[in-house]
């Protein structure tokens, strides 16, 4: 899975994407053209929890995305912003969540 790293590529997609909202998180879609593999950021704000919970988010959420990316078609780039209940969802929930924001970007 390729990632956004860069403040700058993140700042792109805020910009330039469309925001999906669900009950588990936000997220920024931006078609970028490319062939390159669909990237994918993660923010997780400090009012979702101490270090050790929004690692745990990212973690998480990081493992669901591996394993649907390479449903998505090339030259996407999304971030993700977690909200909290996140923290206590379960992976099946995540999961749904997930597959409705991919069907809603390639829409």
């Amino acid at each position: 899975m390729a990632r956004l790293l860069c403040s700058r590529e993140f700042r792109k997609v805020y910009d330039e994407g469309t925001k999906y909202s669900g009950p588990l998180f936000a997220a920024f879609c931006r078609k970028t053209g490319g062939r390159d593999m669909a990237r994918v950021g993660f923010t997780v704000p400090r009012a979702v929890g101490k270090a050790v919970v929004r690692n745990r988010i990212k973690r998480r959420m990081r493992e669901v995305f591996r394993r649907r990316l390479r449903h998505v078609g090339s030259g996407w780039e999304i971030v993700v912003n977690p909200r909290r209940k996140v923290a206590t969802a379960a992976a099946a929930e995540i999961e749904r969540e997930v597959d409705r924001l991919l069907q809603r970007c390639e829409s």
